[in-house]
This record gives C-alpha cells, structure tokens and sequence, in this order.
C-alpha cells in the first residue's frame, strides 16, 4: 500500500539513518523547514522518532538494530507517493523486492551502510544518507535533504557537527 502525501509544486524531505538512538543536537537545524522526515532504520529508541516528530511529520521504517514492541510495530518498507513519484523506503536496500505487479519506485530511501550515497541507475534514484548517530569507517555524521519539485529531484547531503 502507498502512502499519499498531499502533494505541493516545492516539497523538501529530510532523511536521516542509523542514529542507533543518539539524536545529534545539529539535526534539529539541518531539517528546519522540512516537510517530511523520513528515518530509514536503526533508530535505536522510540524517543528518537517522538525528537524528529517535533521537527516535521516522520516516517521510519525497522532496521536490523530495532528490537523490542515499538520495533515491531515499526514496518521493514513503506511506499510514499509526492508529485505522482513514488520513493520505496527500506533500512536494506539489498532486500529491496519490487515484484512485477508493483509500482516500480522513483526513488529508494535506505540506510544500513552508514555511508553517505545518491546514485541514479535504471532510471531510479537511490538515497543512503550515511548514519547520524553512529558513524563508521571514518565517516562523518550526516544526514540528506530530498527536494522535489515538479518532476526533478535533488539531493544534499549535510554534515552534522556535534
């Protein structure tokens, strides 16, 4: 089942992964003015989703690293349509499963990696916005910034200080 979002010409999407519940202080910052916030996995704490519902409405998904009830409760991918685009958002981009009869995506929100990548192939995009809260193999914190508007996409990614 896709979600519809109430589509607007301009619509920017922040995108955070793998806080493994730290929820740097600077992300708060980095999303001002977002429309959506979307968490692709390894959340860590239930807290954290409640933290980025005070910035914008969330979206999240269950990582590898959600466990308990509120993990559970959280579905492993979600599908999200803006602007007649539809973004697919998983924690494992290597379990992404379009089968034929579903709408292929426009774009793929994952995370799991905890390294930062935009890469078009086949026509999709992909999104990993490396990790927030836990970064490895000398990877700064980072998170993404999706706008789109019309039918473009364009994607930063923002360094996170703290």
């Amino acid at each position: 089942m896709v979600k519809k979002i109430q589509s607007k010409d301009n619509y920017l999407i922040g995108i955070i992964s793998d806080t493994h519940g730290q929820l740097p202080d600077s992300v708060a910052d980095a999303f001002k003015g977002v429309d959506l916030i979307i968490h692709a996995g390894d959340i860590g704490e239930p807290d954290i989703i409640e933290a980025l519902e005070k910035i914008a409405p969330t979206i999240a998904v269950r990582g590898n690293m959600d466990f308990g009830q509120w993990g559970r409760k959280l579905p492993a991918e979600e599908s999200i349509e803006i602007n007649q685009m539809v973004l697919t958002v998983l924690h494992d981009v290597y379990r992404l499963n379009i089968k034929s009869d579903d709408t292929a995506p426009d774009v793929v929100i994952s995370g799991h990696t905890h390294r930062p990548l935009k890469e078009q192939n086949q026509g999709v995009m992909y999104i990993n916005p490396g990790s927030a809260g836990y970064p490895k193999f000398g990877q700064p914190a980072t998170v993404a910034l999706l706008r789109i508007k019309g039918q473009s996409l364009q994607v930063r990614f923002l360094e996170l200080k703290d």
